[in-house]
């Protein structure tokens, strides 16, 4: 068990980086002004979000479900891990919005402005703050 738990955490972590570093590109990506840059980001964001945010989004969950099938009644008993699997799926959708922002960017580099993406970027800091609390506290 306790090794399933490191590797949760490991890739929670990898997870957590590439949700904060995609809109970081987002911003960059806006604010570019030649081809060139502009496709220097599109490989960047498209090696992020495929080869680092989604397999580590798919062993967080993976890995995290285990974690949770020890004690299932505990678990699903809990409110704190309610809610915690509420900001987990809403980390899932905010992947798939950066996928979306991704592929609008790629398309139309100019539909947003930095100053959006540099907002957007701060939604996983909150999610991130609130999932540690309802673990470590259990409130």
């Amino acid at each position: 068990m306790l090794w399933v738990k490191a590797f949760h955490i490991i890739a929670t972590i990898c997870w957590f980086a590439a949700l904060f570093y995609m809109p970081r590109l987002f911003v960059y990506h806006s604010m570019s002004k030649d081809e060139v840059s502009r496709e220097r980001f599109q490989i960047m964001e498209r090696k992020l979000y495929r080869g680092i945010a989604i397999p580590s989004m798919t062993l967080t969950i993976i890995l995290g479900s285990w974690l949770a099938s020890y004690q299932w009644s505990y678990y699903w008993d809990a409110p704190w891990f309610l809610a915690k699997i509420a900001f987990v799926v809403a980390l899932i959708g905010y992947q798939l919005l950066c996928g979306h922002f991704m592929r609008q960017l790629r398309d139309n580099p100019t539909q947003r402005s930095h100053v959006f993406y540099r907002w957007f970027n701060e939604a996983p800091v909150l999610a991130l703050v609130a999932i540690v609390i309802l673990v470590v506290v259990k409130p």
